[in-house]
């Protein structure tokens, strides 16, 4: 494995707690506060950069099967990270999210997850094949 592609995985792994622990907190009080959006967007920008240095360390090129789960699923995020700040700086802190943005965030989020598994998965049994 390319060392580009070896940070990118580190990288997106700390995403991962990122997004759970922003997730996690969201879902329990049903509330967008700073902490939440503080997890979600240190998140994401750990997502973006884990995609850039899987896109550099890449044989494959950018437009694979792996890569289109990735993208959706990072699409998926950064939308919910956008609605999450939205909604935040609409309604302030203290007005629970509609049942609809605690929806939207449960799908992105377990898509993301998916995403996660998946990508691991497919580069193992590359490896193995290989």
């Amino acid at each position: 494995m390319k060392t580009a592609s070896m940070i990118g995985s580190a990288v997106v792994t700390i995403a991962l707690v990122f997004y759970s622990i922003g997730f996690t907190k969201e879902k329990q009080r049903q509330l967008v506060t700073f902490k939440v959006l503080f997890f979600y967007t240190i998140g994401i920008t750990l997502d973006i950069t884990a995609t850039i240095f899987m896109i550099i360390g890449s044989s494959s090129g950018m437009l694979t099967f792996h890569g289109f789960i990735g993208y959706s699923s990072l699409l998926g995020m950064f939308t919910d990270t956008f609605l999450l700040f939205r909604h935040y700086l609409k309604e302030g802190p203290e007005k629970n999210v509609s049942r609809q943005l605690h929806l939207y965030s449960r799908i992105a989020y377990t898509w993301w997850i998916i995403a996660y598994i998946t990508g691991g998965l497919l580069v193992a049994i590359i490896k193995i094949y290989r």
